[in-house]
């Protein structure tokens, strides 16, 4: 039976839910993991992730399709991406193998919090990982969890799309040889300040340019950006210091096979913006957000082909995908990991 919930009116927030997973690493081994109705955590008061911020973690969601099935989307990425957080963090891998499990019967478990097929609500699912023994020598720790929890979210734009209007940001959201590529915790708390400001001063979301050289485009402080050129080529930012999103591999993969779109994985030059017909910001929240305004220190950048609402080829790129997602469309093989 469902939970009664509106779901229909969902918010992005945390509603806990009846199960969660936890499995705890002590003596160089990970013990077998189970899961639990306790939401709370109990760790030292001098654990390594109060004390040194060691934690990183992975976003996916589950859903009903259109056939009744619940499904997730490709959760092996999203253990993979995890393992390299991992492995730069000094922390105990949590096997590729374990973590889809563990996504398995957490999801399982909650099946009466996955929404129904056609509320625009999903099941968003939050496997994070942190040093749970003392340290109090800047060390890694010597006892980690892992853990799973999920939680019922509606729709990330209430009341439909509207373009975003974001602004070059002064900040730099990694270092050219730091942790920008993992999904740690540490690189979110550094943007915090970035996008509170950024709302102070009236704009959605920061772009940041490039440590290095702040010539090339990054990314914002959650999502990968997607260009179109004006000749419909698709354009991704590449660089070692941007977060390796599965939303954006996914969409690239649609766009070239499903789309017949030509598609540019490169750097991007930030005097090449103004150019662009289209621009999204792409990550597992909101799949694609529209991006119609680009504000570089007073200078204002309008993309042509998304002030009032997603460009075209943004628009099919987003249907095509969430097409995939919810089985309306069939998937490439291996995308779509079927719960129940």
């Amino acid at each position: 039976m469902k939970k009664n919930i509106d779901w229909s009116n969902l918010g992005f927030g945390y509603i806990q839910t009846d199960y969660r997973y936890v499995s705890n690493f002590k003596n160089g081994a990970w013990d077998e993991g189970q899961l639990t109705t306790d939401a709370n955590v109990v760790i030292s008061e001098c654990a390594g992730v109060l004390q040194y911020a060691q934690t990183c973690f992975e976003g996916l969601k589950a859903y009903e399709t259109d056939d009744g099935h619940i499904v997730c989307f490709r959760p092996d990425l999203n253990a993979e991406r995890m393992v390299s957080s991992a492995e730069r963090l000094e922390m105990p891998v949590f096997s590729k193998e374990r973590f889809i499990d563990a996504v398995h019967q957490v999801v399982a478990a909650n099946a009466d919090f996955v929404p129904p097929y056609g509320t625009g609500a999903t099941l968003y699912i939050r496997p994070y990982m942190f040093g749970s023994s003392a340290v109090i020598g800047v060390k890694p720790a010597e006892e980690y969890q892992f853990r799973i929890f999920c939680t019922p979210v509606g729709p990330y734009f209430k009341g439909g799309v509207k373009p975003l209007t974001i602004r070059v940001s002064d900040f730099d959201r990694a270092a050219p040889h730091g942790t920008g590529h993992i999904k740690a915790g540490l690189n979110y708390a550094m943007s915090l300040h970035a996008i509170v400001d950024a709302h102070h001063q009236g704009f959605d979301e920061n772009m940041y340019l490039d440590p290095g050289t702040r010539t090339k485009v990054e990314e914002t402080g959650g999502a990968n950006f997607i260009f179109v050129t004006k000749d419909n080529t698709v354009v991704t930012p590449k660089s070692g210091s941007i977060l390796p999103s599965i939303t954006r591999r996914s969409l690239i993969y649609v766009a070239e096979h499903y789309l017949g779109l030509k598609v540019e994985e490169r750097e991007v030059e930030f005097s090449e913006v103004k150019d662009f017909a289209e621009c999204g910001l792409c990550g597992t929240a909101a799949v694609i957000s529209p991006v119609g305004k680009i504000v570089d220190h007073g200078n204002e950048i309008c993309l042509p082909a998304g002030m009032e609402k997603m460009g075209p080829v943004t628009q099919k790129l987003y249907d095509t995908l969430t097409g995939i997602q919810m089985g309306r469309i069939e998937a490439p093989e291996g995308w779509i990991h079927v719960i129940k």
